[in-house]
């Protein structure tokens, strides 16, 4: 993702904001909140609320104090309070709707808030810098021990905290993991102070993102914020293919984007019949093979004969399906068939401009026959010249 103001520059560096590869109005970070009233000036005799939002590396955010009374805006890095030493972060929201966003997560303002100390200097800025160039070599050996130790978790992320005094290891593991060692060896080997946290495998996502099946940015890194539960019966409904290869997402879990249009498909479904719904007739017992939901059409064939489907609408089949439950048989499914057949028209819509997709195909034998043409011409203009 890029904000308006990125623009390529040096070494594939965002030049628009001159921030040295990051971002400097927190356009291009993940889940970003639009500040859509930083344009507006508070009441008068109204003080600006005092807390922020502050995200660190990935996803991480957390709210602080502004108890110095600083003047901060988005995009500001600030060092802020942490249990021990101190924390290097990035503004992402101030005003009131930090006030909103609080609420939404069940935070309260109280003294127990951490606050934030100053905006970081360039000494503050550059060890921070340095820290988070270590990152990637010590999760690299961080995986080599545990593979000594014989561990069964794969540690996916490295933070190091702003002041390079610790660093969080997050991983993940499908069972319980003992890494009491495993922390001693590492405190050992790095010379910092070590804490594990466990993620899910959706959040191991979220932190690294990456580009979904869509060919765009996972979602869960980009704007989502709550993962809800995805099962199964919401690709049934919407008449998916139950391939866990296509339903599952990065994480390995069922995509969320599965229940982005599952209430309208649920909508679709209130009058509409069941998919193993059976017609009794004449000719017949008949048994639904396909459904289209926004077209209203469902697809019966008879029982001796299943590969000879006939189309009818859903209203067609709740009135045979009355006829039914009153005792009663139609006749055949085909008088019902041929009135959609008498009713469809096909109409065909230039929808490009142009009408034929072979309009820039030339034979191949006119172009041999022009040949022979104009040699035969020239031949004859040689001739008489002579």
């Amino acid at each position: 993702m890029g904000c308006s103001s990125c623009s390529t520059g040096k070494d594939g560096q965002p030049r628009g904001c001159r921030n040295n590869g990051t971002c400097g109005t927190d356009g291009c970070n993940k889940l970003t909140v639009f500040d859509w009233l930083s344009n507006m000036s508070l009441p008068a005799g109204q003080q600006a609320y005092n807390a922020v939002e502050v995200r660190f590396k990935n996803s991480r955010k957390e709210f602080f104090r502004n108890s110095e009374g600083l003047s901060l805006s988005i995009g500001d890095v600030v060092a802020t309070q942490a249990k021990s030493g101190h924390d290097i972060g990035m503004v992402t929201l101030t005003g009131e709707l930090v006030r909103v966003q609080m609420r939404k997560k069940k935070v309260t303002y109280d003294e127990s808030l951490p606050k934030i100390y100053r905006k970081a200097t360039q000494r503050d800025i550059d060890k921070w810098v340095k820290v988070r160039g270590k990152e990637e070599e010590i999760k690299k050996r961080s995986r080599e021990i545990a593979i000594i130790l014989g561990l069964q978790m794969k540690i996916s992320d490295v933070e190091f905290q702003g002041d390079g005094s610790k660093a969080t290891f997050y991983y993940t593991a499908d069972e319980r993991v003992d890494f009491r060692q495993l922390i001693k060896d590492m405190a050992k080997a790095f010379g910092i102070r070590v804490d594990m946290r466990q993620i899910g495998y959706r959040q191991e996502a979220q932190r690294l993102g990456g580009i979904g099946s869509c060919g765009r940015e996972l979602c869960c890194s980009t704007w989502l914020t709550d993962f809800r539960s995805v099962s199964t019966a919401a690709a049934r409904y919407q008449q998916l293919s139950l391939n866990p290869q296509k339903l599952a997402g990065q994480c390995g879990k069922l995509k969320c984007c599965l229940n982005y249009e599952l209430d309208t498909y649920l909508d679709a479904l209130k009058d509409f019949p069941s998919a193993d719904s059976k017609l009794h007739t004449e000719k017949g017992t008949a048994f639904c093979q396909k459904t289209d939901i926004f077209k209203g059409i469902l697809w019966f064939s008879y029982k001796d004969d299943p590969s000879n489907w006939h189309s009818l609408t859903k209203d067609q089949v709740n009135r045979i399906q009355e006829l039914n439950r009153q005792k009663k048989k139609v006749q055949s499914l085909e008088e019902y068939a041929s009135e959609n057949y008498a009713d469809a028209e096909i109409t065909f819509e230039n929808a490009v401009g142009q009408d034929s997709l072979t309009r820039f195909d030339r034979p191949k034998s006119k172009r041999r026959r022009n040949k022979g043409r104009n040699k035969g011409n020239n031949r004859k203009r040689t001739s008489r010249n002579a």
